[in-house]
Formats: structure tokens, C-alpha cells, sequence
């Protein structure tokens, strides 16, 4: 919460990014499924052509018309069957799955003990290696376990549609619109955004689903991220006294994903940086309408203008610096300087970034009585 209101645009660029990993996943896994869908049918293959053979069409008998109306049924049939006859479960690996193993939603349960989170690519090695069944999962049922839907996303889309059309009318009748209007319409478009790239992703699944280990092997021997490297060890020694503390960091998903093992391709990565150069020029631009606005002292008009330019400029500052400095050849010397400068770069980002929240706060204090005025039609307008 407090990081989608200091840092809205970088929770947006992060919103992205789980975008373009949830795809990589979800062609690894069709990819897997698919070639062993494939070698089982080549194992069927003799029985599904004696099936075939032996296999007549019925067409419908009878006059003519009574023919031709069978066939004008055909798409009614099959509307009705797909919509009113229950189907089997479809098992087909979505980016819901790929979202939902971004989030911690598969746990690795050992000798009937939950025994670790399991990350997209280990779940995918130990499907491979056969120590694990693949999750018989639908993403119906992952949808059904989320605490969002369709409805409830559609109507927070379209309440953020009514309050940009609110001020659009008061733009057009010329009333005064507050400050506090004008940083919540920087939250409301980016709110969009993060909804569209979102839209496929569960939201607070509270139980993550089990998968049994079943290998003759004891131990399962999985690849710990490097920061859990040295804490295995030092559980060894504890576990030797009988204390457990690494179990816990094992049943733990990371708040920020940590996968170093999906790399995006260069145009992804470009298109990634694109993101967040643009999603920071609009949230920064769409504070900079208030610069002419009228403010109770000059020294918050001072403050909101120079916050506005400081949370526009910094990202691109950040990405022309690391592209320069990291181009240099002495890069070991770079990436301490870019270190120290990024930290600086980030304390005057969020220091701006708090300017402005208490700033669009503090001029309520002094509003004119156009700001009371409400456009009566906008209240005709579906809304909550």
C-alpha cells in the first residue's frame, strides 16, 4: 500500500514486467505438455486409426427440408451444448497458472508436510524429471479461489471512466479543480494500466495449491536462490541442535519476484524500459497540470512545481546514467558511482513523492467556491 502511494509508476513498470515473465511461463509449460502430448498419442496412434476406421457418419435421414433444418441447427446445437451442458475440465496451462506460480501457488508437500514454495521453473524441473505430477488445476478453479472478478474490476474501471469524465466536465464548464482531483487522476490512468496487464492474475489467494512429492528419493534436491545459499548452511548447523529456522524462508514468497533464470529477450527489455519511461512521463506529466493552479503560499507552489519536474525527469536521469556509465570500460568503478547516485536518485524521488501527497492535502485549506460546484448531468452517469 505504501509503495503504490510513493512509487505508483515503478509498481506500473512492475505490473509489466510480471506481464512478459507470466508469458515466458506459460510458453515453457505449453511447450513441455505439448511434447508430451504429442509422444502419448504417437503411442495411440495404432488404436485411434483402427478407431477411425471403424468409425461411420450418420447423417440425417428424412425428406429434404427436415435435412436442411438438421444443418441450419448445427452452430444452435453446439452454442447450446457449449454454454448450457456441462464440459469436462480443461487442464490447458494459462498465464492464470503462470500468475498464480508467480505468486507462491504451488507448495511442495513431502512425506505429507508442506515442504517448500515452489518457483515457475522449479516446478517445471521437477514435472519434467517425473517427482512430481503436473497440478491438476483449472483456471477456473484458480479464478474461483480469487477475491477479484470480472465484475468487481469492471466496476472500479469503469468509477475511475466516471471520475476522469467528472473533471473533463468541469474543465469544459470552467471550474476550478483542486489538487487533490489532480493527483488522484495521476493514481486513476495508471490504475488502468496495472488493471490491463493484471487482468489474468488472482488477487489475494490466501491457501497455495499442493503438489506430493512422489520420487523414491528422500531428499528432494532443488536450487535454492543464492541469498539461501549461506542459510543453508547455517540451518545444517542449527538442525544439528534441533533447531529448524530454515524452514519457514522455505514456505515464504518473496514480496518482489526474484527470478533470475527468465530472461527477457532485447526487445522485451526495451519495451520494459519503454513502459517505464512512458507510465513515469504520464503520472509526472499528469501532476504538472497543476502548475499554474492557484496555491494558498508561494512556497507550495514552489514545492509542488519542483516535486512534479523531480519525479518527471529522475527516471530518465537514472536510465541515461546507467546507459552511459555501464557503455564505459572501467565498469567496476561505474557501478559503484552508479550505486551511490542511484540511492540519491531514489531518496529525492520519494521525498518529492511525499511533498506531493501532503501538498494536495494542505491546499484544501483555502479553495474558492467554484471548487464546491458540481456539473449536475456527470451525477446521471452510473457510478459508485
Amino acid at each position: 500500500m505504501g509503495l503504490a502511494l510513493l512509487a505508483p509508476d515503478g509498481v506500473v513498470a512492475w505490473a509489466v514486467r510480471q506481464w512478459l515473465w507470466a508469458r515466458h511461463i506459460t510458453v515453457q509449460f505449453k511447450e513441455h505438455f505439448s511434447a508430451r502430448h504429442l509422444q502419448e498419442e504417437r503411442y495411440e496412434e495404432h488404436d485411434g486409426n483402427q478407431a477411425l476406421a471403424e468409425h461411420t457418419e450418420v447423417k440425417p435421414s428424412g425428406p429434404m427440408f427436415l435435412r436442411q433444418f438438421h444443418t441450419l441447427a448445427e452452430p444452435f446445437k453446439e452454442w447450446f451444448k457449449a454454454h448450457f451442458t456441462e464440459q469436462p475440465e480443461d487442464y490447458t496451462w494459462t498465464q492464470t497458472h503462470s500468475f498464480f506460480a508467480l505468486m507462491g501457488g504451488f507448495m511442495l508437500y513431502v512425506d505429507g508436510e508442506p515442504y517448500l514454495t515452489l518457483s515457475p521453473d522449479q516446478l517445471l524441473f521437477l514435472i519434467r524429471a517425473g517427482s512430481i505430477d503436473a497440478p491438476a488445476l483449472t483456471a477456473r478453479q484458480i479464478r474461483d479461489r480469487s477475491k477479484g472478478n470480472a465484475i468487481s474490476k469492471g466496476s472500479i474501471i469503469i468509477q475511475g471512466a466516471w471520475f476522469i469524465l467528472q473533471l473533463l466536465s468541469r474543465v469544459i464548464y470552467h471550474l476550478e479543480i483542486t489538487h487533490i482531483e489532480v493527483a488522484t487522476l495521476a493514481f486513476a490512468v495508471l490504475n488502468f494500466i496495472s488493471y490491463a496487464v493484471w487482468w489474468n492474475k488472482p488477487l489475494d489467494v490466501q491457501c497455495p495449491h499442493p503438489v506430493h512429492w512422489k520420487s523414491a528419493e528422500s531428499n528432494p534436491e532443488i536450487s535454492f536462490p543464492r541469498h539461501m545459499i549461506g542459510l543453508s548452511l547455517v540451518d545444517s548447523c542449527l538442525q544439528a541442535i534441533g533447531v529448524d529456522a530454515m524452514s519457514p524462508r522455505k514456505l515464504r514468497v518473496p514480496t518482489f519476484d526474484s527470478l533470475h533464470s527468465i530472461k527477457l529477450q532485447p526487445w522485451e527489455s526495451n519495451v520494459l524500459a519503454f513502459a517505464g519511461l512512458a507510465v513515469a512521463t504520464i503520472f509526472g506529466g499528469i501532476n504538472c497540470i497543476a502548475w499554474f493552479y492557484a496555491f494558498p503560499t508561494y512556497q507550495e507552489q514552489v514545492l509542488w512545481r519542483t516535486s512534479a519536474i523531480t519525479i518527471t525527469c529522475i527516471p530518465y536521469l537514472v536510465f541515461v546514467v546507467a546507459f552511459v556509465l555501464f557503455r564505459s570500460r572501467t565498469r567496476q568503478r561505474s557501478s559503484v558511482r552508479f550505486t551511490v547516485f542511484l540511492r540519491a536518485c531514489f531518496a529525492s524521488y520519494f521525498t518529492a513523492r511525499i511533498l506531493l501527497l501532503i501538498l494536495m492535502f494542505t491546499t484544501l485549506r483555502n479553495l474558492s467556491s467554484d471548487a464546491y460546484k458540481v456539473v449536475s448531468w456527470t451525477n446521471l452517469v452510473p457510478h459508485l
